[in-house]
């Protein structure tokens, strides 16, 4: 059954690989990432498989490292015609990079996606969604870097992310630029996860739609939805010695989530977050 609204919701999706996960770093320390058997290609192909099959078109924050070793694989995104955005280089938290450190991160990966894509990179979204009250100069970073977006704030409580103050919905941190929080529905005077991710997989379908059918009905705004290719990869190698919290929120339900995200774009309307936001205020700015 399709949604009631006619509402465009973005669909972004996280370019990173298994092993370039926050929650499994200790297991595998950046130095040793170039011996790792990647599985990007295989899980971004089929996604866009997917995109294809539906007709849908969607905004892809892709790592400068995975860019660099997979050229073929950004222009594939481009060639079918999705946006390309920036997740930063390495996978590295805004809050360990430090100031200098941001700034010279978002430097680096939008000129390689640039570089190699042959266009302008417009959107960020930081690592584990590492920007919050502790670090808003990193709003001012990302707009002196020549972004017109971020969609770096999740407004909930989590264990490792989260500005549960933060608005709801887009605005503007400092002029020229927007930031796009990952969607929340309101329940109970709280913020309630409905943008992806793990949740997605944690929550039975059903009530994961409802809850974005909330956020199209009740409060008339689009819903800024993610998830990351090795979520569609059940078969990706199980790392042994994970503690238990982290081992089911990384593996719960991946072979499910092909299936689910296959209704979710039957059952909702979607397009890239470049031309839900950014054109749109484009034209509110028009006399």
């Amino acid at each position: 059954m399709a949604a009631p609204s006619r509402i465009s919701n973005a669909l972004t999706i996280d370019v990173e690989d298994y092993f370039q996960v926050s929650a499994l770093a200790p297991h595998f320390p950046r130095s040793g990432w170039d011996g790792v058997p990647c599985r990007i290609q295989r899980n971004v192909d089929r996604i866009l498989e997917i995109l294809a099959n539906t007709g849908t078109k969607a905004t892809f924050f892709t790592l400068g490292w995975i860019a660099e070793r997979y050229p073929g694989l950004v222009q594939s995104i481009i060639a079918e015609g999705h946006e390309l955005a920036s997740h930063g280089y390495g996978h590295q938290r805004a809050t360990e990079l430090g100031r200098q450190g941001f700034r010279d991160d978002i430097h680096h990966a939008k000129c390689i996606l640039e570089d190699i894509s042959g266009v302008k990179v417009k959107g960020y979204r930081a690592p584990s969604f590492s920007v919050g009250a502790t670090n808003l100069w990193a709003f001012d970073a990302l707009a002196e870097a020549g972004y017109q977006y971020s969609s770096s704030v999740y407004p909930i409580r989590h264990d490792h992310y989260g500005m549960p103050n933060a608005p709801r919905f887009a605005y503007y941190p400092v002029s020229g630029l927007l930031e796009i929080p990952v969607t929340t529905a309101r329940l109970f005077s709280a913020n309630v996860p409905a943008g992806g991710g793990g949740y997605f997989r944690l929550m039975p379908y059903l009530l994961s739609r409802w809850l974005l059918e909330r956020v199209n009905s009740r409060d008339r705004q689009p819903a800024i939805f993610y998830f990351h290719p090795w979520e569609l990869d059940p078969g990706q190698p199980r790392v042994s010695g994970v503690k238990l919290r982290t081992r089911f929120r990384h593996y719960v339900n991946l072979d499910k989530v092909d299936h689910r995200l296959q209704r979710l774009l039957r059952d909702f309307q979607w397009d890239r977050v470049d031309r839900i936001y950014l054109e749109s205020a484009d034209a509110q700015r028009k006399p």
